[in-house]
């Protein structure tokens, strides 16, 4: 298992246009819109990848079959070398790749409805990702539905970029604001004089448009997540993009979310949260 030097990302490029599931994240590090680890079973001949997004996502793909790199990469992911400060979440492709890491991680997973103590020592723990597709018809019916809003949804600039505290915030998906000025979008509620929420494409590639959103825990429970994703929403639309969103299942505030915008569960895949 090798770090491969950026100048060799272009090696990734036609292998992950075969990866059929949500990889935006991995194609934001690959094609270098924003900083990230690139791993390989050969830096001078790579069959097997593992590429490592800021944020902490991760997608491995390639060869499943090369014994010496499986056998590494299960020392990554119980982190016996601390390689990394935090976990990892990380998805695999194609299919083949859960039997090999079903029997890889035999001796040290354990599914998150029984981690019921939250113990990630030594140990992986498997949750469901769920790729979703977006209905127009969905969308509007809920659109008409949506009660009319009484606080201001601004452009996200970049004192709100900075401003905007929590997990799935702009600044863990772009390197700078001056990035996300330059290439992306996003758009906060603000209530009682306060930065309350925030959807903003975590990515934009070709016709797709990727979200992202948090609100700030005081606020949460109003329903503000969702007049400042519809106003993301309602950007794509008229920008003809297509909104994309992916969330794990067990995050049920995320999946409902989605839901209730429009969108339809298409995929689940096994989503492995690797040791910190």
């Amino acid at each position: 298992m090798e770090l491969l030097k950026k100048e060799k990302y272009s090696k990734l490029i036609e292998p992950l246009k075969k990866v059929t599931i949500n990889n935006l994240f991995a194609r934001a590090v690959v094609e270098q819109r924003v900083s990230g680890k690139v791993y390989v079973d050969d830096c001078l001949n790579p069959s097997t990848y593992h590429v490592v997004h800021p944020y902490g996502m991760s997608l491995l793909f390639g060869n499943h079959t090369n014994h010496t790199f499986n056998k590494t990469f299960k020392q990554y992911a119980l982190n016996s070398k601390k390689l990394r400060s935090s976990y990892e979440w990380m998805q695999a492709f194609p299919e083949k790749w859960d039997d090999v890491l079903s029997d890889l991680f035999e001796d040290c997973s354990v599914s998150s409805s029984k981690n019921t103590n939250n113990n990630f020592e030594g140990v992986i723990e498997l949750n469901t990702r769920v790729n979703f597709r977006f209905n127009t018809h969905k969308y509007n019916e809920f659109k008409q539905n949506l009660p009319i809003l009484a606080h201001a949804i601004v452009c996200t600039d970049r004192d709100l970029f900075h401003a905007m505290k929590g997990s799935v915030i702009p600044s863990n998906f772009w390197d700078s604001a001056d990035d996300f000025i330059a290439e992306g979008v996003g758009f906060s509620l603000i209530a009682e004089n306060q930065l309350a929420c925030t959807a903003y494409s975590a990515f934009i590639f070709d016709y797709m448009l990727e979200l992202g959103m948090e609100t700030i825990p005081r606020f949460r429970g109003k329903g503000f997540a969702k007049h400042t994703c519809a106003r993301l929403i309602d950007f794509c639309l008229e920008n003809k993009y297509e909104p994309v969103w992916a969330c794990r299942l067990e995050n049920t505030g995320s999946f409902r979310l989605a839901q209730a915008l429009g969108f339809e569960p298409t995929v689940e895949i096994p989503y492995y949260r690797l040791c910190n």
